[in-house]
This record gives C-alpha cells, sequence and structure tokens, in this order.
C-alpha cells in the first residue's frame, strides 16, 4: 500500500486515526501494531510471517544479550545470523548463483525468489537494536508488543528511513499526542505527498517517455539523466517526509533523512545529506567497528571500500548497484586525501563538481547492466554519434520544462525560505496545503502511474 494512494488516504489512514484516538492510552501501541501488520499484508500477503519471526527472534535474543552477559557475544551471532542471513536468501541468493553459473559455467537452477518489502529496511532496525543491547547502548524492551511496535510501525517499515530502537524507545512507553505536532505532521506529509505525486511522478513518466524514444539525442540522454536524479530524490525524499510526518501523528520523532543533498558542495557533503539514516548505519555499524579513519591508510581505504560496497550491495543484487557504490568510495578517498582542500577554496567549481558527478551516479544506479551503463553514458557525453538534439527532444524539453525549473527550484532551500516568510500571513498557509490535497487526489484519480522507486531496493 502506497501512502501516495487513494486508498491509503482516504480509507487506511481515516480509520485508523479515528480507533487510535478514540483508545485508551495503554491500547495505542496495539492498535499501531494490528494496523501495521494489516499495512504490511495488505501488500505482502505472502512473507508477512517474516516480519512477525523477525520481532520475535530479535525480541528473545536481545532480552539474552541482556541477561546473560557472558554468553551475550553467542545470542547476538544467533540474531545476525538470522537478520543477515535472511536478507541474504531473500534478496541475494539467485544473484550468487547467476554470478557462480557464469564463472564456472554450471548450470545451477535458480529459485526464482520474491524478495519481501521492506525487509532490507527492517532487518538494517532489528540488526541496530541487538548490536546496541550487547554495546550497551540501550537497554532491551520490557515489551513485545512494544518492541513489535517498533519494528512493524508502518510509517517507516516498508521504505525507512531506518529508525534506530534508542531514537524512539522512550516514545514507546510513554508519548504525548498533541495539536501542535499533529499539525507539524500534516503539513510534513503533505509536502511530502507533493514531492512524490506532482513531482517525481511526472518526472517519471518524462524519463519513461524518453528511455522509449526511437531517436534519441545527446540532449535526450542527459534530459533523461538529470530527469532521473530529480525524480530519484523527490521520490525518495518525499516518501522520508511522508513518513516523518506519519510519526508525528503518533507522537514520534523520526530522524531527518534528507537535506538538501542536490546542493551539496562535494561527494562527501552529499552523502552527509542524502539517506541519512543509511549513510550513518554503516559508519556505526561497519566503519567504526573496522577502524575508521584511526587506521594505517591502507586499512583507511579498505575501510571505506568496504562500507561503499555494502552500500551499493544493499541497494540490489546487481553489478550497477555495486558500481555504483565503489563510485562513490573512489571520490570520497579522492577528496579526503588529494583534492577535497582545492575543491572547498572554489566559489563555483565545487557545486558543479558535484552535481556532474551525482547525475553520472544515478545514470550508473538506473542502468541494469554494465553495456546499458556504457551506452548511455557515452551517448550523454556525445562519443556515439548520435545529433545534439532532434524534434523529438524538442518536444520534451517544451513540454516538461516548467516542471523542470519547478524541480530544481524546489531541491534547494529556496522554498524552505519563502515558506517561512509565509507562516507570517496565518491565512494562506491553510489554503496552500489544502490547495495541495486537491491537486494530488485529482491526479491520483486520473492516472495509475504511481510507481515507488525504493520499494524495489
Amino acid at each position: 500500500m502506497l501512502f501516495s494512494s487513494i486508498t491509503f488516504l482516504f480509507y487506511f489512514l481515516p480509520i485508523l486515526l479515528i480507533i487510535y484516538f478514540i483508545v485508551p492510552k495503554k491500547f495505542k501501541n496495539l492498535v499501531l501494531f494490528i494496523f501495521s501488520l494489516f499495512f504490511y499484508f495488505y501488500g505482502e500477503p505472502k512473507y508477512g510471517f517474516l516480519l512477525l519471526l523477525s520481532c520475535i527472534i530479535n525480541y528473545i535474543m536481545g532480552s539474552l544479550i541482556d541477561k546473560n552477559r557472558k554468553y551475550g557475544k553467542i545470542f547476538l551471532i544467533i540474531a545476525l545470523v538470522y537478520d543477515i542471513g535472511s536478507l541474504l536468501y531473500f534478496k541475494y541468493l539467485d544473484f550468487f548463483i547467476e554470478n557462480i553459473n557464469n564463472i564456472f559455467k554450471s548450470e545451477i537452477p535458480l529459485f526464482h525468489i520474491i524478495m519481501p518489502i521492506g525487509i532490507s529496511f527492517f532487518t538494517f532496525q532489528t540488526v541496530s537494536y541487538v548490536v546496541d543491547i550487547y554495546n550497551k547502548k540501550v537497554e532491551p524492551s520490557k515489551s513485545f508488543l512494544n518492541f513489535a511496535t517498533y519494528v512493524c510501525l508502518f510509517p517507516q517499515l516498508v521504505a525507512g528511513p531506518i529508525v534506530r530502537y534508542e531514537t524512539i524507545a522512550s516514545e514507546l512507553k510513554n508519548r504525548e499526542s498533541n495539536f501542535d505536532a499533529f499539525a507539524l505532521g500534516v503539513k510534513r506529509f503533505t509536502i511530502g505527498l507533493a514531492k512524490k505525486v506532482l513531482i517525481a511522478n511526472l518526472l517519471g513518466e518524462m524519463c519513461t517517455s524518453l528511455a522509449s524514444l526511437p531517436n534519441g539525442s545527446v540532449m535526450s540522454y542527459l534530459l533523461e539523466a538529470v530527469g532521473y536524479t530529480l525524480q530519484i530524490y523527490f521520490d525518495f525524499s518525499g516518501y522520508s517526509d511522508m513518513a516523518i510526518g506519519l510519526g508525528l501523528f503518533f507522537g514520534f520523532h523520526f530522524l531527518e533523512n534528507f537535506n538538501y543533498p542536490l546542493v551539496a558542495s562535494s561527494i562527501t557533503d552529499f552523502w552527509r545529506r542524502w539517506h541519512i539514516s543509511l549513510s550513518s548505519f554503516f559508519r556505526d555499524y561497519v566503519y567504526i567497528p573496522l577502524g575508521g579513519n584511526r587506521v594505517s591508510l591502507l586499512k583507511w581505504i579498505r575501510n571505506i571500500f568496504i562500507v561503499w560496497f555494502l552500500t551499493g550491495f544493499w541497494h540490489g543484487a546487481s553489478w550497477n548497484f555495486i558500481l555504483w557504490g565503489l563510485y562513490f568510495a573512489s571520490f570520497l578517498v579522492l577528496e579526503k586525501k588529494i583534492y577535497g582542500k582545492y575543491l572547498n577554496n572554489t566559489k563555483v567549481f565545487k557545486y558543479i563538481y558535484t552535481i556532474v558527478l551525482v547525475v553520472i551516479s544515478f545514470v550508473i544506479f538506473n542502468c541494469e547492466t554494465i553495456g546499458d551503463i556504457k551506452i548511455f553514458l557515452s551517448s550523454m557525453f556525445g562519443l556515439n554519434n548520435l545529433p545534439l538534439i532532434n524534434t523529438e527532444t524538442l518536444y520534451y524539453i517544451r513540454s516538461y520544462l516548467v516542471l523542470l525549473i519547478i524541480a530544481i527550484i524546489a531541491s534547494t532551500p529556496l522554498l524552505k525560505v519563502i515558506g517561512n516568510k509565509l507562516k507570517k500571513l496565518e491565512f494562506l498557509e491553510p489554503v496552500i496545503y489544502i490547495g495541495i490535497i486537491i491537486l494530488v487526489t485529482a491526479y491520483l484519480v486520473d492516472t495509475s502511474f504511481n510507481p515507488f522507486l525504493y520499494f524495489r531496493f
């Protein structure tokens, strides 16, 4: 069930809100847990039991780690073997078999396993939970219901952000819902909904049309690359905004997941702003345990490449994602050790440098094979004997120019600055948000094109 769907907006969410605010405080987590399970089973009826099994195993292992410190490492390993093992089996087994077959010319049959929705996200949450208990950063949950609510909480269940137990541990036990937080949640959710439906979806339509052109041009490839970069930003950051807004409805305060990454001044800065919950997870649970930057140069480079190999591989069982991660690792090393200081001293070039590398990165991210990557990049840079521009490309530029301008402006803090000034005009703010909801509803009723890119990861 998508947040940006009629079913969610006009059936699931209103019914949940009515019941949630009617029941006594002691039943609120139970209501959230039941509705979260329904939310998940609605989209993933086949593998819903995996979510519950993950809750049971990690709750038990977390308690055992805390109560039996002498054997804590054994219980931690059991939890990690289950968590990581499940992820490897459902997400990567066929990928491993395919590559073994290619290397050894074998014919091991594929399992054709369908990946459970959200497994990449809720697995990382349970991993962080047991590791943090082992490291004595958090106390284990005394209530299975509270823990299961944390893992299954529908706003962040299937597409993040990756919420750590320590972030909402106290709110699971005792939280207050008030009008100000709820109103802020409505605003945040509406902004995310607009990003997703009114910008990302339309950019997706543009990119789909450009990709199917029988006669491409240098500009059509460039336009598709820029469009996809903007699409995935508004798609994913919009979903994170909606998740954060929904959390506020129920008294939860999730951490930010995006901070205008497309205005970053370096690749290092970009990854401080993009998918913050993922990069901080790998920093705290992989990079620092490996030694971080407090090691020799060669070991530090090893650490960087391990982290970014895993970051790329986390996104999907495909070589383009691995290449995408290693691509970023290379520039992070170069910035840190060779030209980062010089880059930082430039006024304009650092922003051009960053956005060009980011757009290229999402070409790698979007293409399914290494061959597709080569064709796309060579076409985009005029190395495939294509015309600079043609009639078809001009048509799409004219059709989507206003959307592209709006998307580019909206990817900067400019609209936020304007919005803060409009808050002084109290009568105008609700009119704007109501107008956005009407536009979104009209679009959803009128079209069936409503994908969400990160569901596939």
